[in-house]
């Protein structure tokens, strides 16, 4: 009889227990966020649970429980922002957008106007389980009332009652009182106008068809589902409005709206700039202080690396932020300096061509460090056999390195080079630490800075501006992804021809 006949077999039910309990658990978080009026992640949510319970509960996808996590934080934390991202570039959600249609016609004719002549003060007395709502000019008193639903209570004259809640007590009862309707006894309708009085309140709109309001003055808005809004006879628009479906028209504003054409151009333009520029300037640098650093004859070499790296191991927005104080134009030790040495204030935060030098700069200081780190690694990997050889057929130092050291560091040095223009082509966290993209752009209809680089524009653009244009900011992150897929793809293919001419295969 063979071992593995008569060996036991795991039982299952401790892992269906554990399966079951978490996709329950799942579960009920979806069902929870579907009753918050989130259906879409209650749906993600929903999906997960769906998934887990799958994988982890038939035997037969065993293999598929190892990448499970990982498939299933890729969609939901990168793929899902994506897309929802892009969706949302063709909509018209913005600050004037948020809800939906159903709440808009809520919040419409829930507005009403108090009558002052009517405004008087009331309070509250308990009477058992319920309440009943004191009128002490009037002097009258309401019918007992639950204030757990919307209802209408009958007043009738009577004496104060003998017990009153305090007013603290009662502002905790606000949510109730907020629907109560009271009813004298000529008929007038008396409602909460705030959190000591009830007076008369004219709603200013009633529903008076599925897509039509009327105001108290006899005004008739109409619903408009292709702008998500109300609009008067006259095409006036009344807001709040309601998220739609809108196409192409965030598009089209991005490039025939002068306001916002002209502004992207120059901040795209500024961006390549910027991470090109920022890229050089830390490898040229980092790439000088390791050569230096590798001389045989140098001394304190330890400490000065030391002091070297020392950029590199503060937290990068510590050092913005010290930056910031240094190039203060008025109380800055840089322009303290400056001006005690040559007479010069400039003024860094206020004219455009000096931010964006300040901006180098700074990003320079933190990225060099980095680079040279590589370099101190990669130019130990250049035989020292090439750079004699050099020397003895009379070369300078000058010509070894550039002839000789720096061709054979460049290849390996390519893909970081890239990945380092990749990142501060969207470093953010630089410009909005150190300028929040200031100095404005004159004559733009967005918010839009000298400094800003195409992440922080999109940035406050979105979360900035009083009219916060989350669809507009979804359409051009859709085109910032565009044209950085482009500029990663050129950089492959290039990367893919120099490596294939080296080697002397075919691209």
């Amino acid at each position: 009889m063979s071992l593995t006949a008569d060996a036991p077999t795991a039982s299952p039910l401790p892992r269906l227990l554990v399966v079951g309990a978490v996709t329950l658990g799942l579960l009920a978080v979806a069902f929870y966020l579907y009753t918050l009026a989130q259906p879409l992640f209650g749906a993600i949510v929903l999906a997960l649970a769906t998934g887990f319970a799958v994988i982890f509960g038939a035997s037969r996808f065993y293999g598929a429980r190892f990448i499970f996590p990982g498939v299933a934080a890729v969609l939901i934390f990168i793929a899902f922002p994506v897309i929802y991202t892009i969706y949302i570039g063709f909509t018209n959600y913005s600050s004037f957008n948020l809800l939906s249609y159903e709440r808009t016609v809520e919040v419409l004719t829930s507005r009403g106007s108090i009558d002052p002549a009517t405004e008087e003060p009331f309070a509250v007395a308990p009477d058992g389980d319920a309440f009943r709502i004191w009128l002490p000019q009037s002097g009258l008193l309401s019918d007992p009332v639950t204030l757990t639903a919307p209802e209408t209570a009958d007043l009738a004259p009577a004496a104060e009652p003998p017990d009153l809640l305090e007013r603290r007590e009662a502002i905790q009862l606000r949510r109730g009182l907020q629907t109560l309707t009271l009813q004298t006894e000529d008929g007038t309708l008396l409602q909460n106008a705030g959190l000591r009085t009830f007076a008369t309140v004219t709603p200013d709109y009633t529903q008076t068809g599925p897509n039509e309001l009327t105001g108290a003055d006899g005004t008739i808005l109409t619903a408009d589902h292709d702008t998500g809004f109300f609009t008067t006879e006259a095409g006036e628009r009344v807001p709040p409005g309601w998220r739609v479906p809108i196409g192409w028209a965030n598009f089209e504003r991005v490039f025939t709206s002068e306001g916002i054409r002209e502004p992207m151009v120059s901040i795209f333009l500024w961006t390549v700039i910027f991470a090109a520029a920022s890229v050089a300037a830390t490898f040229a640098l980092g790439l000088t202080l390791a050569v230096i650093l590798q001389w045989p004859y140098l001394r304190f070499k330890a400490l000065y690396r030391i002091l070297l790296i020392l950029p590199y191991a503060v937290p990068a927005f510590i050092s913005i932020l010290v930056f910031r104080g240094l190039f203060n134009q008025n109380f800055g030790e840089i322009n303290l300096i400056l001006d005690s040495l040559f007479g010069l204030r400039p003024s860094w935060f206020t004219d455009g061509t000096l931010a964006r030098i300040m901006v180098l700069v700074v990003n320079t200081w933190l990225g060099y460090p980095y680079m040279m780190l590589l370099a101190m690694g990669f130019l130990q990997s250049v035989p020292e056999d090439h750079k004699k050889a050099a020397a003895l057929e009379g070369a300078s130092a000058l010509r070894v390195f550039f002839t000789i050291t720096l061709p054979q560091i460049i290849p390996p040095f390519l893909p970081l080079l890239i990945a380092s223009f990749a990142f501060n082509f969207n470093n953010l966290v630089l410009i909005f630490l150190l300028t929040r993209g200031l100095p404005d752009i004159p004559g733009t209809v967005i918010p839009a800075g000298e400094t800003d680089i195409l992440a922080s524009f999109t940035y406050r653009l979105a979360f900035d501006n009083a009219g916060q244009q989350f669809g507009l900011a979804g359409a051009i992150t859709l085109l910032i992804f565009l044209v950085v897929a482009a500029i990663s793809y050129a950089n492959f293919v290039a990367m893919r021809r120099a490596a294939a001419k080296r080697s002397g295969r075919p691209a």
